[in-house]
């Protein structure tokens, strides 16, 4: 979440951040936010002053009883009476505007950084590199979601009986992929120095707000309207919330956290030819990488990150292509943002496999995460994260790459995990 000191030293950048990120009503939102502010320092101010009265003339009452002089302690009973009813609603007045303050705050997504390029929607996305091996598929290579039937890795039409589309059915050798995936991804991050996180995948309002899935993107969250509880759309939300109102010791930072966890989403909205198959679910597994950083170390933690996801795609031998976001396609609460895309040989077309975001301070601000530094000043973290990786479309494109008249090839890093080198 913006602060209200970065809105007021620099008004106009943050403006100019905004319109990079096609929020539509920037100058708007800034404005009634310095108003709020205003607002809000106005009756603290008389608040103040209110007090600084009550105290002095409280102080007179007893010496001008013990003078005898009862009529003027009286008048001075009054006005501090008075002062003190005043002030009631001057404290409603400051609460309320403080509280419009903290709403309005919700809303406004964060400003990107000056390397995020400008554009609208996907398509002014900037590939930055390309990589991994070419794929050379039959003329009859099938997509994902006819080999997993013909294979009997995944059934489909058993996760619409049991719970609806978008849940699918992993058995047999594509249950023992997806946990193959699964330990693959968990042991490589461990290797790299992270924490493994075993998280609860349901999470309060306060978590949801910490890293601004809410109010944001409430409409895809799974509630639980009974316990007002959400299901995670991401293992960031609870591991980042483990950080949640805490200082920290610098010398603690970096901490690196990954988590594997199922993810839920709604969806809403997505459909046609691009949901087919694995393509997009609402319930997905992923192992989810988090870093809590100071400012002046993040940008390395960021690349250090995102040198980890291109290493996975690698052993896993998919061709992949990395870009740089664009202010019209960052999310909400990212500063800047880098996605990387697998490419699907029997689809014709690209999946996004994961998104490693820094946040800069915003999620900070928001969870109130803290780091005490060498001289014992307080200072807001930086917080990052990223899928390494996702599941379901990898999977996609491991089946459909790897496809051959004799089955289905494993990549070679996977097999020690699956147990086979062949889905046959």
């Amino acid at each position: 979440m913006l602060t209200i000191k970065q809105i007021t030293e620099d008004t106009e950048k943050v403006i100019r951040g905004l319109e990079k990120k096609h929020f539509a009503n920037a100058k708007e939102a800034i404005a009634k936010a310095i108003e709020l502010n205003n607002k809000r320092r106005t009756a603290q101010g008389q608040l103040d002053n209110n007090l600084a009265e009550v105290n002095a003339t409280s102080k007179t009452i007893g010496q001008l009883m013990k003078e005898g002089k009862k009529e003027e302690a009286e008048a001075a009973k009054a006005r501090v009476a008075e002062i003190k009813e005043a002030s009631k609603g001057l404290q409603a007045e400051m609460d309320q505007a403080a509280e419009d303050l903290q709403n309005l705050l919700y809303t406004i997504p964060n400003v990107p950084y000056e390397e995020v390029p400008e554009g609208a929607s996907a398509e002014d996305n900037l590939v930055v590199k390309m990589g991994g091996m070419e794929t050379e598929l039959p003329k009859d290579a099938l997509p994902h979601w006819e080999l997993a039937k013909k294979y009997n890795l995944i059934d489909f039409d058993l996760g619409v009986k049991i719970t609806g589309a978008g849940f699918p059915v992993y058995r047999g050798q594509g249950a023992r992929l997806q946990r193959a995936l699964i330990n693959f991804f968990l042991d490589e991050a461990r290797a790299a120095g992270y924490e493994e996180i075993m998280p609860p995948t349901v999470v309060n309002a306060a978590s949801g707000y910490g890293t601004g899935q809410l109010p944001d993107k409430e409409g895809q969250m799974y509630h639980c309207n009974l316990d007002d509880l959400y299901l995670i759309p991401t293992a960031e939300v609870p591991v980042t919330n483990i950080y949640r109102d805490v200082i920290l010791d610098e010398k603690q930072l970096p901490i690196k956290n990954c988590a594997y966890t199922e993810c839920f989403r709604r969806e809403a909205g997505s459909y046609g030819k691009d949901v087919r198959g694995l393509n997009r679910l609402h319930e997905f597994s992923k192992v989810e990488l988090v870093r809590i950083d100071t400012p002046e170390h993040s940008r390395q933690s960021h690349q250090e990150m995102l040198d980890h996801v291109e290493g996975l795609l690698k052993k896993l031998e998919l061709p992949y292509r990395i870009l740089r976001l664009c202010g019209g396609d960052i999310s909400f609460t990212a500063a800047i943002c880098y996605d990387f895309e697998v490419y699907s040989e029997a689809q014709k077309r690209w999946l996004e496999v994961s998104s490693v975001s820094n946040f800069d301070t915003y999620q900070a601000n928001r969870l109130k995460c803290r780091y005490r530094t060498a001289n014992k000043k307080t200072e807001l973290c930086h917080t990052l994260n990223g899928s390494a990786l996702a599941l379901p479309r990898i999977v996609a494109a491991l089946l459909e790459n790897n496809q051959t008249p004799e089955g289905i090839r494993i990549p070679k890093a996977l097999i020690p995990y699956c147990g086979f080198d062949m889905i046959k």
